[in-house]
């Protein structure tokens, strides 16, 4: 059975799928720290299609004075 190859999520570069590829997905180091920094960076997220949800901390107090 040959072994699974898959494509690197950064590169494109086609691998195989085994425990002599310890970056998997990935074909590299720099290919991994490459999309960890695209995930902190926030260019990657998971969409959200939830409706925001008002933080009640920042809703005015009925009986403040300033308004606030």
């Amino acid at each position: 059975m040959s072994p699974t190859r898959v494509k690197c999520p950064t590169c494109g570069r086609e691998i195989e799928w085994s425990e002599r590829s310890p970056f998997r997905p990935f074909c590299s180091e720099r290919c991994k720290l490459i999309d960890l920094g695209a995930w902190l960076s926030e260019q990657r997220g998971i969409p959200d299609d939830a409706p925001p949800v008002a933080d009640p901390g920042l809703e005015p107090d009925p009986g403040s004075d300033d308004g606030r």
